[in-house]
Formats: C-alpha cells, sequence, structure tokens
C-alpha cells in the first residue's frame, strides 16, 4: 500500500519533491491570476486585507521553482479555523500554522504521490503588515542585475541541496534580507 504525502518523512518528501528550477514561464500570472479570483470568491474580498503574487515565479525572466506564491493578508479578527477550513474544502492543504511570534499559515496545493502537478501552488497567510517579500519582489523587478544575481546563487544552491529544501532556503535568507533591507531604505513604506 502506497503512503499518503502525510505518512512521508521529509527525506522521502524531499527525494518526491526534489528543488527544480526553470526559465520564468509567462503562464505563471495568469496561473495566480485565476487561483487570486478563486481564493477571492471562497474568501470574500471584504475578508482580504491583500494578496499578491510573491517569489521568484512573480518576475519575469528570474529563473524559479514553477510553484506560484500567493501573500494572503487577513484582518486579525478574521477566523483562521474558519478560514482553514474553507480551504480544506478548496483542496488546500495545510503544512503549518503558527500563532507566535509571528501569525502563519502555509498552505500548498498541486501536490501529489507522483510528484508536482503542472499547477503548484503555495499559500502565505498572514495578518496586514509591511512584508519583506513584497519589498524583495519588486526590488528583483526593478533591478535585473539583482534578479541576475540571485538566479545564479539559486542555480549554486540547487547544486548543492536539490534534496534538502529546507537549506536551500537558508542558504537563501541573507541575500533575500540584504536586498529587501535596501527596497525598504527606496521604496520608504510603499506596503504600510
Amino acid at each position: 500500500m502506497e503512503k499518503l504525502l502525510s505518512e512521508m518523512s521529509l527525506e522521502e518528501l524531499w527525494e518526491l519533491f526534489p528543488v527544480v528550477l526553470k526559465e520564468h514561464n509567462p503562464k505563471y500570472k495568469k496561473w495566480y491570476i485565476k487561483e487570486q479570483q478563486e481564493l477571492i470568491r471562497i474568501i470574500g474580498q471584504k475578508n482580504i486585507k491583500r494578496i499578491n503574487h510573491i517569489g521568484s515565479t512573480a518576475v519575469e525572466g528570474l529563473l524559479a521553482k514553477p510553484i506560484i506564491d500567493i501573500l494572503l493578508e487577513i484582518d486579525e479578527s478574521y477566523n483562521v479555523e474558519f478560514l482553514k477550513t474553507i480551504l480544506h474544502k478548496a483542496d488546500w492543504i495545510c503544512m503549518s500554522s503558527e500563532i507566535e511570534p509571528v501569525f502563519q499559515l502555509s498552505l500548498n496545493k498541486g501536490y501529489t504521490l507522483n510528484g508536482f502537478a503542472e499547477k503548484v501552488f503555495h499559500l502565505h497567510v498572514r495578518y496586514f503588515d509591511d512584508w519583506n517579500e513584497l519589498y524583495f519582489r519588486d526590488y528583483l523587478m526593478e533591478h535585473k542585475d539583482v534578479a541576475i544575481e540571485y538566479s545564479n546563487l539559486k542555480s549554486i544552491l540547487k547544486g548543492q541541496y536539490a534534496h534538502n529544501r529546507d537549506e536551500y532556503t537558508n542558504q537563501k535568507t541573507d541575500f533575500i534580507l540584504q536586498y529587501s533591507n535596501i527596497a525598504k531604505e527606496e521604496y520608504g513604506d510603499r506596503y504600510v
């Protein structure tokens, strides 16, 4: 009998879902918009403070894991357990949920026992705030030299950590923070 994804060890999941990098796909934006519309439909526009396409697939021309990252910001008064329930009914799988030190809910769609589906999504649910991911995305869009440098870094890290997604992500942290901070200085309070 085949194991469910929820029964697999981290190592088994990393084998099934290695770090894969692909050239930018112009379909990413369309896939995001369709999923954004579906999220608005099931959650309700009045319950969403802001929703954005983030991550490398949001940046045209950037080498990326073919995963659409969506940042969904809600008001602190919104019922998180109800949100989890309606997202579960819409085929989102809850991967992690934290209340402290900062509320973060992480959900995925497009992971199968046969590997990645054609369309893969990560939904990052947080309370409305001034998130680094928004600044970093904008900075990469406006500074192609930094985007190229980031693509090169990701290529190197993929070679080292193709089957360790946590370490692949950890190794990018300093670069992301450096340019997120530069972007915040350059853009001011763009997302407050």
